[in-house]
Order: C-alpha cells, then structure tokens, then sequence
C-alpha cells in the first residue's frame, strides 16, 4: 500500500512542485524532496537515451535506416547518415537538420560498406566534421539477390555476403578501433540480422547464410570487445514493409502472411524503436543478445 502511495506522491511531485506541500505535511520536508530529486533524474534520464551522442547508421536513405535517424535525431543523437545513395542521403540531411537543435549537426556520407577503402574513408570524413569517432554505430546496410539455390549465381551469392557480412565486419572493425584510440569507454554497436537467419527462406539461400553470419559476428564481437565499454547486439526483424519488401511479388507476400499471429507486417518505426533501446544506456547490460522482432513469426 505505501508503495501505491509513493508511486502517487511521486508522480504529483513531479507535475507540480506546489503539491510538495501537501504532502510535506504527512511525510516530512526531506522526503518530498528526496521524491522530487528522484523524479527530476528519471525525466532526465528519460530525455537523454541518447542525446549528445554521435551516432553512424548505414543503409541510412531509405527503409529501417532512415526511420532509425529521424528517431535518434528526435532524441537528441548527431547523426551521421551513410548510403552509396547520396541523392536520398541529400534530402534525408535536410530534413534531418531542419528540425536539429541545441548542437545537432547532422551530416551525411558516401560509403560502400563492402570495400575497405571506402569505409575508412568514411570514417576520416566523420573524424574531420565531429572530431571524434560515433560512440553509436548502426549497422543497417544490406541488399537481396534472391534465386532458388540450384540457380543462384556465384556473383550473386557472393555480393550479399559481402555487403550484409563482410560490410558489417568491416564497418565494426574500422570504427570500433577508433573508438578503442580515442578512448571513448562507452559505445554500442547495433547489427541488423534477420529471422531469415534463424529460419531460412526459400530462394534466399545467400541472404539467410549472411543473416547468420551477422548474428554469430554479433556475439563473437559482443564478447571481445565488452571488456572495453564496447556493447554489441543484433535485432531480428521478421517481414518490414520497406522499399525491398515492397519489390516481393503481393502472392508471396499473401503467403506469409498468415504465419504472423499480429497478421501484418512490421513498419520501419517499430524496428527502430528496439535499435534506439539498443543504442541507448537504458540497455548498459545488455550484451551479446539477438533480438527477435517479428511479430509472432
């Protein structure tokens, strides 16, 4: 019961300081303001999930990676927005520094997240506009080369593997050892994996292999790179309505459909939602975890 009345007396303190009168009375002076303390660092911890924070999002112009930025920008997070599509990139900084405030600058940049070359040329740019690595790094970047294994080409197996898992890999590396020089002891690495990775999909036989891969590469990093401050964690979507969903034919899509319990599929929000949690100290002990979101699938 007085834990009822605490939650009470909290809440109300924190909406309208003049009420800390009444209850001054029946509790004391000392522990009004202990409440009051404590619901002032809970709302400012609420408000800073990220907030201050320089954070990378690959894939970033359109599907889960955009809707990633504007949540973490909304949050207070600097954004530093990567696709090899600088005109969706353009439009996407724009927007994103239309609503910016306090010292939000986001900036955007041009990367192929399967050549080295162009990864740690990515990351000099972002050491030269913010004078410091990202302590939040979101790796989204992915393609599809779908084709029944019997005839899925070399070329094609090949090219998913090497942006869905070399591209995580070298992103990881690359920015984590800056991370590492700079002497930045607290970050979070968030890999996009995906249920196809666990479950295996039929004419995705190169895409489940690098969905997998991402997910081991998930733990084996968690696991080296935790001692030094460094989190890692996959999330798992199941089927997002996103620009490379949308190019499945509707009688494949109808097939899936009734195997979701929720009977629809994600929207790129609701993905991001579980990356900023991720990104964010409010997971500070979560490590090493795969993250299903899949509405039931």
């Amino acid at each position: 019961m007085r834990s009822v009345q605490n939650k009470h007396i909290a809440g109300r303190l924190h909406v309208c300081i003049t009420f800390c009168g009444i209850y001054e009375k029946d509790f004391g002076t000392e522990y009004c303001v202990a409440l009051l303390i404590v619901s002032f660092k809970l709302k400012q911890s609420r408000n800073k999930m990220v907030a201050g924070r320089l954070a990378l999002v690959t894939g970033a112009a359109s599907g889960i990676g955009k809707a990633t930025c504007r949540l973490l920008a909304h949050k207070g997070a600097t954004l530093v927005a990567a696709d090899r599509n600088p005109e969706g990139i353009a439009h996407l900084i724009k927007e994103l520094n239309m609503t910016a405030h306090g010292d939000q600058k986001h900036t955007g940049v041009s990367i192929d997240v399967s050549d080295d070359e162009s990864v740690r040329n990515a990351l000099l740019k972002v050491l030269e506009h913010h004078n410091q690595p990202p302590s939040i790094i979101i790796n989204n970047a992915g393609i599809t080369r779908d084709n029944f294994l019997l005839s899925l080409s070399e070329t094609d197996f090949d090219d998913v593997l090497s942006v869905n898992l070399k591209g995580t890999f070298l992103v990881t590396q690359t920015f984590c050892n800056s991370i590492v020089n700079h002497g930045i002891k607290i970050a979070s690495v968030v890999n996009l994996a995906s249920i196809i990775g666990k479950y295996g999909n039929m004419g995705q036989s190169n895409y489940a292999a690098s969905k997998a891969g991402v997910e081991a590469l998930t733990k084996t990093t968690a696991k080296e790179l935790g001692r030094l401050g460094i989190r890692c964690n996959a999330v798992l979507p199941g089927f997002v309505d996103t620009p490379m969903t949308q190019a499945v034919p509707d009688k494949v899509k109808n097939k899936f459909m009734p195997l979701i319990p929720m009977g629809r599929f994600a929207s790129p929000e609701e993905i991001a939602e579980v990356i900023a949690f991720l990104a964010s100290e409010k997971s500070s002990y979560v490590n090493g975890a795969s993250i299903d979101v899949t509405g039931g699938f």
